[in-house]
């Protein structure tokens, strides 16, 4: 994940989108079907290839979990690049299922990293509280739950968690690994027309069962088992709570990652690295 190209390689920044339905998630696994396996056997079967050039993704999806967004990155030899730049969009469409997809495939500016250069990630979770349930034709992408939702008591709750804090309570825990995040968003929509309600949730970084975790609290609260406070206590404990229930995959959407201005690209990388803190605390490994 350097941000530094090899001699004789060059960097290309790949912009997709998936149904995570038919795949166990992003990241490859032997025996099972992954969107970064899909892409990258493509990539090798179009260029013809005897070597599988492995991708970087701004941000690893869990399974069942969908992508319009996403942003991934690829070091292709020189070579390859120059006979394949022209026409490897098209042919990778062809050689791919038609439940991913990549929109735009091009040589990457200086200092890019698709996962270290992101500034944030945005993410959308979708959830309809009709007794009948979701319309048939959305059944993948937005979760059914059976009691009527406040949308007023989870935006109270929801206001409570933004910032910079330790998400330890809202995070399935890697050693090594900090889960120290700043959420920049969170807020819920009501559309009434169609009945579903949307969590808008966007950070720098998310780390493992985060999103799902907050969507869990605030269902809880929107429901009215829980007040608008709960969520931000079990934050601050800094524990998981056993009442933080996660939320099926398949209502989450990873819906655009943002980048700085190029020139800002490698020191953005640079800090995304450093490792994070909260005052008064010690430090934990990065990211």
């Amino acid at each position: 994940m350097s941000d530094e190209v090899e001699p004789g390689f060059v960097r290309v920044r790949l912009d997709l989108a998936y149904d995570g339905k038919d795949f166990s998630g992003w990241a490859k696994q032997t025996g099972r079907r992954t969107v970064q396996g899909e892409i990258e056997d493509a990539l090798r079967t179009v260029t013809r290839s005897s070597r599988t050039y492995d991708l970087t993704v701004a941000g690893r999806t869990d399974a069942g979990v969908h992508a319009r967004g996403q942003v991934a990155h690829v070091d292709l030899p020189d070579d390859v690049w120059a006979e394949h730049a022209d026409k490897l969009l098209r042919r990778m469409a062809g050689r791919m299922a038609p439940d991913v997809r990549i929109w735009r495939i091009a040589e990457a500016p200086a200092g890019f990293n698709a996962r270290f250069s992101a500034l944030w990630r945005r993410y959308a979770y979708r959830v309809a509280d009709r007794p009948g349930g979701v319309d048939p034709l959305l059944r993948g992408h937005v979760l059914w739950h059976d009691r009527p939702l406040d949308v007023d008591a989870m935006n109270e709750a929801a206001a409570r968690m933004v910032g910079e804090h330790d998400f330890a309570a809202y995070c399935k825990k890697r050693e090594g690994a900090t889960t120290i995040r700043t959420l920049q968003k969170l807020s819920w929509v009501r559309d009434e027309a169609s009945g579903i309600t949307t969590a808008t949730v966007q950070a720098d970084a998310f780390c493992h069962n985060m999103v799902r975790a907050l969507i869990g609290a605030a269902l809880f609260v929107g429901d009215g088992r829980r007040p608008a406070e709960w969520p931000a206590q079990v934050l601050a404990a800094r524990l998981r709570d056993p009442g933080v229930h996660v939320v099926r995959p398949h209502g989450l959407t990873l819906e655009e990652v943002a980048y700085p201005a190029d020139e800002l690209l490698a020191a953005r990388s640079k800090e995304a690295r450093n490792v994070r803190t909260l005052p008064g605390a010690g430090g934990e490994g990065c990211c």
